[in-house]
Parts: C-alpha cells; structure tokens; sequence
C-alpha cells in the first residue's frame, strides 16, 4: 500500500512534465528543442524545491556572465537555495 501511494506522488510531480512532453515533440529543429528542455527542468528544479522562478532567474543571469565555468555549478537551483538559506533542502511536491 505504502509503495503505491509512493508511486502516486511521483506520477502527480511528473504528469505536467509528460503532458509537455507530447506537445513539445515537434518543436521545429533539435537545438531549439535542446534550449526549451534545459529551461523547463531549470523551472521544474524551482518549482519543486519551491524556489520563485523569477527571483532565481534573476540572480543567476545576474551573476553569471562574471562567473568561471567551473563556479557554474554553484547556480543550480539546489546549491543556489542552499547557499541563500543554509537550510537543509525540502522538496515539495
């Protein structure tokens, strides 16, 4: 029982993923498709973390044509919570 509800919760987080999938299928070239997917797990990475989509955008094309590619790593919506929290991170579904 405990499994399936498991199952239930990741189905739900998902389905607005797959539904966009499908409508995304034939976005007209690869690279374009390449970009769109990239930004949409950029904001499907705030949503669930429950990071605004703007305030983060923001900050982070703020901040990152001063930045080493090596730094970049520190802009992915966990680490960018983490560091303006320094709280322990808490997905939310």
């Amino acid at each position: 029982m405990f499994a399936r509800m498991g199952i239930n919760l990741i189905e739900n987080a998902i389905r607005p993923t797959k539904l966009g999938a499908k409508n995304w299928l034939f976005i007209g070239n690869e690279m374009p498709g390449q970009k769109c997917a990239l930004l949409y797990t950029i904001l499907e990475n705030c949503r669930r973390l429950g990071i605004n989509p703007k305030e983060y955008l923001t900050d982070v094309l703020t901040r990152l044509p001063g930045m080493l590619a090596k730094d970049a790593v520190t802009l992915t919506p966990a680490n960018w919570l983490k560091a303006r929290s320094g709280k322990p991170l808490r997905m939310v579904a």
